[in-house]
């Protein structure tokens, strides 16, 4: 029984490590997104037109 608790907490421990991971190269990704956003947004007027807000 506590053999299987072990094996429980270090596989949700490692599905934790993965997902923070895969949320690090994700929220990497949108930042590179956003900063290409504003810099190809800017118009001759230098108004921001890639947002809609």
């Amino acid at each position: 029984m506590i053999i299987l608790l072990v094996l429980l907490f270090v596989l949700l421990f490692f599905g934790l490590g993965f997902t923070a991971h895969l949320l690090w190269i994700v929220a990497a990704i949108v930042f590179l997104v956003w900063i290409i956003g504003l810099a190809l947004g800017r118009g001759s007027s230098g108004r921001h037109h890639f947002y809609r807000w």
